[in-house]
């Protein structure tokens, strides 16, 4: 292990700062709230900061505004960690996602356009950063999905946009591993969040999906949040350009029917 996992356990207050890109969200908000309870120091980064405040993340979070999908707002975050973590950057989250359940000849020019934004050109964005400001090594954690690892129907755009992410992941870590910078992911199937309550809200649909896991539930928040801070942890320095599927079976098992 590296020196940095020599951190009193389950203390992350002497690591360095932290950023969690849509912390509003039902993942972000709990990674944010996961590192909290360690102590991090954590800027807490969301388009809704009127949001952010609401969820009452703890008076050692900064909540600050932001669009990932604008660059300067991403610079503005990393200066911010640099400066609330001491002059050091210890991990980052990129928690900002989208879903679009449309085959490509309905998906209009928009639309994907929307969804490449939101998902593989705002983790370019964080890549970037992260390789001009974490000079000294650290993490971060990208969020892919299920889909982009095996065939689903109608989920064309976001399989391309997140085995983008994905490829971005492997790039990145061997660009930066000299250095001590890892880049690495988690790959979830359907979990319960806002974003996903036009599924999880209709008992047909969600029925169908807990039938397409092959653990026979959907995800929860927790599920991933607890994936990306251990990937977050420097006690964990030596797993990089890895893509961890939390997405109880989903992309990988087919499993006899269920008696």
């Amino acid at each position: 292990m590296g020196e940095a996992s020599v951190m009193r356990e389950g203390d992350f207050s002497e690591s360095g700062g932290f950023i969690v890109f849509g912390a509003s969200g039902g993942i972000g908000s709990a990674v944010v709230r996961a590192l909290s309870a360690r102590d991090a120091h954590v800027v807490a980064a969301a388009r809704g900061v009127n949001r952010l405040a609401a969820l009452d993340l703890g008076s050692a979070v900064r909540n600050t505004p932001c669009d990932v999908t604008a660059p300067g707002q991403v610079e503005e975050c990393f200066q911010q960690a640099l400066e609330f973590g001491g002059g050091a950057i210890a991990g980052v989250a990129l928690c900002v996602g989208s879903i679009l359940l449309k085959p490509a000849h309905l998906t209009t020019d928009a639309e994907w356009d929307d969804v490449l934004a939101r998902n593989l050109t705002a983790a370019f964005h964080v890549a970037r950063c992260a390789g001009r400001v974490m000079r000294e090594g650290g993490s971060v954690v990208f969020c892919s999905t299920a889909a982009a690892g095996t065939g689903l129907a109608n989920h064309d755009a976001i399989a391309a946009a997140k085995a983008g992410v994905e490829g971005l992941v492997r790039s990145a870590a061997a660009t930066y591993a000299a250095r001590g910078l890892r880049f690495n992911a988690v790959a979830p199937g359907l979990v319960r969040t806002g974003m996903s309550e036009s599924i999880t809200g209709n008992e047909r649909a969600l029925e169908t999906s807990r039938a397409m896991h092959p653990l026979g539930r959907i995800g929860e928040p927790n599920d991933v949040s607890s994936a990306i801070v251990w990937l977050l942890d420097p006690a964990n320095d030596w797993v990089t350009g890895h893509v961890l599927r939390v997405d109880g079976g989903l992309a990988r098992l087919r499993p006899v029917s269920r008696r």
